[in-house]
């Protein structure tokens, strides 16, 4: 059956006067139709009958595995704090909690924290078993990619490098356990139920990783800060690098469920994340391409996003519906990102 390469689109007749257009944008395939656009579930387990009709039926149900019912829950929050592993055979399952990051603000003196690249990869919680995402759905790792991991809890990420979230993305999504994975690797920077200070859970892991020697696992290195221009030095080296940022953790701080002021990210820009609500056609250079998308933050604001997009993200933009990452400056006084620039699709979170 023929397919769509990663950044590929094509258009099939629907029952309307225009085409629908097909996609797969990090191995997230869409549609325009509105029997996509409309399930209430993570875009990445949605088909509809033109994208079975492109793709085969044997194909897309390899890919999403079995029909979706229904949306991803929310975790009860002493199911989430407990950590425990989701059922067997479920493909989307109860977000889970781990821990989050605040912003950093100088008026915070990092010196004495432990600092560490923050990683341009898929969250990935270990439950002993299997990968999970920060929504509980299932990262379907091969068996030897996944040997000599232990039966305890890990949160790390997984990453291909630097710039190459959409690889790592589209890899990460598949559901057919490919040679694809030997791409990745899991950077394991926490373990949740180990209940002591965070130097004593690094002291463990490494001591695990050392002892196991797991093939595509290795620990996020991490140094002490010796003040804010060490601090500065690092994002700036990170940067050069084409490494997103700075990750600080507070010393002896324990594993926090939720978001925390001990874990904080350091970055020149900041991010935050929006819901595409429709496309502006290009003009000029752009003519027949997307010009800028239009967007929603979570507290409602609307605004453009039309630049920091590749000629091949501008052939095949983010769908009607997904979630985008975008950077800025800062918020204007009515709250609006200024001079907001786009980043990637975020396939790894829901819309709340």
């Amino acid at each position: 059956m023929p397919d769509l390469a990663d950044g590929e689109s094509t258009e099939m007749q629907g029952s309307g006067a225009k085409p629908y257009v097909l996609r797969n944008v990090g191995g997230v395939y869409s549609c325009s139709c509105p029997a996509w656009r409309n399930q209430s579930v993570p875009i990445e387990r949605r088909t509809c009958k033109h994208l079975r009709k492109l793709r085969g039926d044997a194909a897309e149900t390899q890919r999403i595995g079995s029909p979706p019912a229904a949306p991803v829950r929310k975790a009860k929050p002493r199911a989430a704090a407990a950590g425990k592993p989701a059922p067997e055979g479920a493909e989307a399952e109860r977000a889970l909690q781990v821990l989050l990051a605040n912003s950093w603000e100088p008026a915070t003196d990092p010196t004495g924290w432990w600092m560490s690249e923050k990683l341009d990869g898929v969250r990935a919680y270990w439950d002993g078993k299997r990968f999970l995402s920060r929504q509980g759905n299932i990262y379907h790792a091969p068996e030897w990619f996944t040997t000599g991991l232990p039966d305890f809890p890990l949160d790390g990420e997984l990453w291909v490098g630097r710039k190459l979230f959409q690889r790592t993305v589209s890899i990460a999504r598949r559901q057919d356990k490919s040679n694809d994975w030997k791409e990745l690797r899991y950077l394991v920077f926490d373990a949740p139920d180990i209940e002591q200070p965070f130097e004593a859970r690094m002291a463990e892991l490494e001591r695990w990783l050392e002892r196991e020697r797991p093939p595509f696992a290795r620990f996020h290195p991490h140094q002490v800060c010796q003040g804010a221009e060490h601090l500065r030095q690092e994002l700036a080296r990170v940067e050069g690098l084409g490494g997103e940022g700075m990750m600080l953790r507070q010393p002896s701080s324990a594993y926090v469920r939720g978001r925390s002021s001990t874990l904080l990210k350091v970055k020149t820009f900041k991010d935050a994340e929006a819901k595409v609500l429709g496309h502006v056609a290009g003009a000029g250079k752009f003519k027949g391409m997307l010009g800028a998308l239009e967007v929603e933050m979570a507290d409602g604001t609307r605004f453009s996003v039309g630049t920091g997009f590749s000629d091949k993200e501008r052939a095949a933009p983010p769908p009607v519906g997904s979630i985008i990452t975008f950077r800025y400056q800062e918020l204007s006084k009515d709250g609006v990102p200024r001079f907001p620039s786009f980043l990637r699709i975020r396939t790894d979170v829901d819309w709340q």
